[in-house]
């Protein structure tokens, strides 16, 4: 049989999905084949996310012919699309907080399985794909990285035909990104076909043999990305290359923030220890925080925001001022700012207004007088953000759920940003945000930087630490490495410290 016979593993023929206020997908077209490995790029709200949940049956579209492997088929849930063989791992994870990680992956798997057996398959498919895995903890424990590691691994264990991975890199090393590859390969090679979605133009350009654009819920290319270049791409994205960051160098002021000797017990059984963690923190500068997530900065961020009350008084120290001791509330009064790396639930109530979102960090005499909440300010606080970072949504009023991940968490950096805070706390600011979105963000901090705000800047993307700090520390096991200057960094070598590798490069570290 001729390559030209081989039936599409998966092929959709005008695909139209609409709801009240947008059509998320119009009359879109793909198809994938046998061993393809076959990427999906468009910005936040191009309508991604809705075609994937209609491969995987979580939503009906309202028109179009879905065929997998030549038979037509419609798809009426997920349970009926992993028994075809399709298998997802979710931007926003689906996972029961109060059960363990095997009592969610046996949720997801067909039939009924010896829990003690699934622990032993667990533990065997998360090592040979790089990504540690503790079978009997419970989600509620784990950051939104080891989520995702959940998710990947569940996904996997189905022995999927056609595989569907949301930005499933943001959590590995770069080490661990290629031994990633690799088994995408491997798997690609014995007939798997695997739709990828990333922000990550490079990854792409590596992995993929095609890649179909979307924009404003339409197709509006397919190509070979092995043929394109970042720039390329980006215009086929968004339409315009992305601003070039301007980060020039500045002299760092005087210590804002600075922990010393800071160490705190397991919060719970799977929590990770810190362990006599120290830095300082000054005007003007981004300290950028390295690491596999899991490793300490989940811990970190909460004893640094406050939200963690163990802390001893003098371990933090805040202009001088000891804070160990001192409330959330207190900390955001004083000039502190925070972005969590949980979206919903924690950045954002989902079911509120993203108005009402704006009472999570601005209290004070413009929203609140005498107890009654003024409205129309938070209206208009709020539309300002929407019309300055560009945030799809249905204005001021349209629920927090509502948005897309990309522009929820441009909402949300907007939101901190907007405080004008004297030092801002971030976690994983670009994650899941598209390349028009996210050098946006990033440009937002660096003005923050220049305008002498201190940032703390905890992420998994190691290209953006290196864009955007003007030094770097790593975490590993809750653990701190000392920081060094930027400029003398290297890929190789934070890569290496993010296994807890720095004391033999301590030698090239600044103080």
């Amino acid at each position: 049989m001729g390559s030209s016979e081989i039936p599409a593993r998966l092929a959709l023929e005008g695909i139209t999905k609409q709801y009240p206020a947008v059509v998320a997908n119009d009359e879109v077209d793909l198809t994938v084949m046998p061993g393809e490995i076959h990427a999906i790029l468009g910005e936040n709200g191009a309508g991604k996310s809705t075609l994937m949940k209609i491969i995987y049956g979580v939503v009906r579209p309202d028109s179009g012919v879905m065929r997998w492997n030549g038979e037509e088929v419609h798809i009426a849930n997920p349970a009926a699309a992993r028994q075809l063989g399709i298998g997802m791992v979710f931007q926003h994870f689906s996972l029961f907080d109060t059960l363990t990680v095997a009592e969610n992956i046996s949720l997801g798997l067909p039939g009924r399985h010896r829990m003690a057996d699934l622990e032993r398959r667990i533990e065997e498919k998360a090592a040979q794909y790089g990504l540690h895995l503790e079978p009997r903890r419970h989600v509620h424990t784990l950051s939104v990285g080891e989520c995702q590691r959940v998710e990947i691994v569940r996904a996997l264990l189905g022995d999927p035909q056609l595989l569907i991975l949301d930005e499933p890199t943001s959590v590995l090393t770069p080490q661990a990104v290629q031994s990633l590859f690799l088994t995408l390969r491997q798997l690609a090679s014995e007939g798997c076909s695997i739709l990828y979605i990333s922000h990550k133009l490079d990854e792409i350009r590596e992995l993929c043999h095609r890649c179909t654009v979307m924009r404003g819920g339409r197709v509006t290319g397919v190509c070979d990305p092995r043929q394109e270049t970042d720039a390329s791409l980006s215009r086929l994205m968004i339409g315009s290359e992305p601003p070039v960051l301007r980060h020039g160098d500045q002299a760092a002021g005087r210590v804002v923030l600075s922990a010393r000797g800071l160490s705190l017990p397991r919060a719970h059984p799977f929590a990770t220890p810190l362990a006599d963690i120290g830095f300082d923190l000054r005007e003007g500068e981004i300290l950028g925080v390295a690491g596999v997530s899991g490793n300490g900065q989940q811990e970190l961020l909460a004893a640094l925001a406050g939200e963690d009350r163990r802390v001893a008084d003098d371990a933090l120290v805040l202009d001088g001022r000891p804070i160990g001791h001192t409330s959330v509330s207190w900390r955001r009064a004083q000039g502190m700012g925070f972005v969590p790396e949980e979206r919903l639930g924690r950045g954002a109530v989902p079911d509120l207004s993203l108005a009402q979102n704006m009472l999570l960090s601005h209290q004070n005499e413009h929203t609140v007088s005498r107890g009654f909440i003024r409205n129309l300010a938070l209206r208009s606080l709020a539309g300002g953000i929407i019309d300055r970072f560009r945030v799809k949504a249905h204005g001021p009023q349209a629920a927090a759920a509502s948005l897309s991940g990309g522009n929820l968490q441009k909402y949300i950096v907007g939101r901190e940003v907007t405080r004008q805070p004297r030092v801002l706390l971030v976690a994983q600011p670009t994650w899941g945000v598209d390349v028009g979105a996210a050098a946006q963000i990033r440009a937002e901090l660096l003005a923050l930087r220049d305008a002498g705000c201190a940032l703390l800047v905890i992420s998994e993307e190691l290209d953006e630490l290196f864009e955007i700090s003007d030094r770097l520390i790593v975490m590993a096991k809750g653990r701190m490495s000392p920081a060094l200057p930027t400029r003398d960094a290297s890929l190789d070598l934070i890569g290496r410290w993010m296994s807890g590798l720095w004391n033999t490069g301590a030698a090239h570290a600044a103080p």
